[in-house]
């Protein structure tokens, strides 16, 4: 359906994009629920690129309904059926009649408090599944709800503080008797604590991460057929992971995972011949999808900003670990991917079964995962949360993101682990990677896997 002439101010639905957490990087709590249901979709006219600036009001002259059903199917008023997703608890994507729509859920910041509407949307974009005839939009929920408040992830207390390494919190770790071993880390002494919890994966999530969906009974008896353990970095005596990066100080570990999946999955797509390394400088400071170093989401930018925009290599846009103008140049080559999605299809279908299929099959995946204040201390065997806090502890539940590369299993005790490398440099963990028990969904990693297929 096509409404020309609909005029509207946009000033009723935008939101003021400030940003409180890293990798849940926007302070919107919105439920599935309040997704589920009929949404109108308010766009404009259908004649942009990629460039298209949709942060300011706009004149819509297309009008459509979306029926948005369980678990992820989406029908439009004519009948064609497509698919959505949630994207954590930020904002949703669309895909129906060819047309992709993506936007985060509309918000406002009131006495230290977030209001959130998950009624609405902010301003978002829309495109052709080829990614042509951008447009801005809007959507409506026919259904209204009413707001949600929740208290701003901040903590002005701490805004003086510093870090300190917690030599107590390591000898108490390594005194329980768990499957793992910690260590003291030095490095980031006496920086700001705001600055590490960035690098930690940022203040308290507001929002849990989902269950393992149900493992159907095709899925479980492909997983069966799976080795009992399987490593990218040692296929027949071949490695296709790319080497280990530092992010620093900065919350951009959705950047460095990301980029970190497409160089891998380019390098087995290619048997290795070629062997790009991404900006994730780019990332942190070109792409709307993203927050910079205050944090994005996989979905967002291995998959979507890949595709929609196409990923640049380090030299184009080097490293810097802060928030910058943009500086890629408009001629720097770029990768994309021609394909994205949750494993298991959509948000909240994620088990480790099917993560294993598609890591065994497709390549490294993408996840988040709660950090807890021990795992920073990590230096090798299997980690499990201990319960253990430091003695400054403002955070608990975190969000990181890093690629899991394999899995495997302890001889000895039969303890099955991830195989996981982190964005934290060559010195911290195992070399830079870390084991993670596996099975249990531990700290929240077998809920949110993002699988991606580059075009080499």
């Amino acid at each position: 359906m096509n409404q020309k002439g609909f005029n509207i101010s946009l000033v009723a639905v935008l939101c003021f994009l400030s940003i409180h957490t890293a990798w849940a990087d926007i302070p919107v709590h919105c439920l599935y629920d309040d997704v589920v249901g009929k949404w109108e979709m308010h766009e404009g006219p259908r004649e942009g690129s990629n460039d298209i600036a949709c942060d300011s009001s706009f004149t819509t002259n297309n009008f459509a309904v979306f029926d948005l059903q369980e678990p992820n199917i989406a029908i439009d008023s004519y009948g064609n059926k497509g698919t959505w997703t949630l994207i954590y608890d930020e904002g949703f994507e669309v895909i129906v009649n060819g047309r992709k729509y993506f936007a985060f859920f509309s918000y406002e910041e009131i006495d230290g408090s977030t209001v959130s509407h998950c009624d609405k949307t902010s301003v978002g974009w829309s495109h052709d599944v080829l990614t042509r005839n951008w447009a801005c939009y809007y959507g409506v929920k026919q259904q209204q709800s009413a707001p949600r408040t929740s208290r701003l992830n901040a903590f002005p207390d701490y805004k003086n503080a510093v870090y300190r390494a917690d030599a107590d919190l390591v000898h108490r770790i390594n005194a329980a008797g768990t499957t793992w071993q910690a260590k003291v880390y030095t490095e980031d002494d006496g920086i700001p604590f705001e600055k590490f919890l960035r690098k930690m994966g940022g203040l308290p999530s507001q929002f849990a991460l989902p269950k393992p969906a149900p493992v159907t009974p095709d899925v479980k008896r492909k997983a069966l057929n799976l080795p009992e353990s399987f490593d990218w970095r040692n296929v027949s005596g071949v490695n296709y992971v790319s080497p280990v990066r530092n992010q620093q100080q900065c919350g951009s570990c959705f950047a460095f995972a990301s980029a970190a999946q497409l160089e891998s999955r380019i390098r087995i797509l290619t048997n290795n011949e070629k062997q790009p390394v991404f900006s994730p400088q780019d990332i942190v400071s070109c792409t709307k999808y993203a927050q910079g170093c205050e944090g994005g989401f996989p979905y967002l930018i291995a998959g979507k900003y890949a595709q929609d925009f196409g990923m640049v290599e380090e030299e184009y846009n080097q490293y810097q670990g802060i928030d910058t103008q943009c500086t890629t140049p408009a001629d720097a080559p770029r990768h994309y991917v021609a394909e994205y999605g949750y494993v298991g299809g959509y948000y909240g279908a994620t088990n480790e079964e099917n993560m294993m299929l598609a890591l065994v099959n497709n390549g490294p995946l993408v996840i988040g995962y709660m950090v807890y204040p021990d795992f920073h201390n990590y230096a090798g065997g299997v980690y499990q949360h201990t319960g253990l806090t430091s003695r400054f502890n403002p955070f608990y539940e975190t969000n990181h993101a890093v690629l899991i590369v394999g899995y495997g299993v302890e001889q000895e005790t039969g303890l099955k682990y991830w195989i996981v490398k982190n964005s934290w440099g060559e010195n911290w963990g195992l070399d830079g990677y870390f084991l993670i028990r596996k099975g249990t969904n531990e700290c929240g990693i077998e809920s949110i896997a993002v699988d991606v297929h580059p075009i080499p």
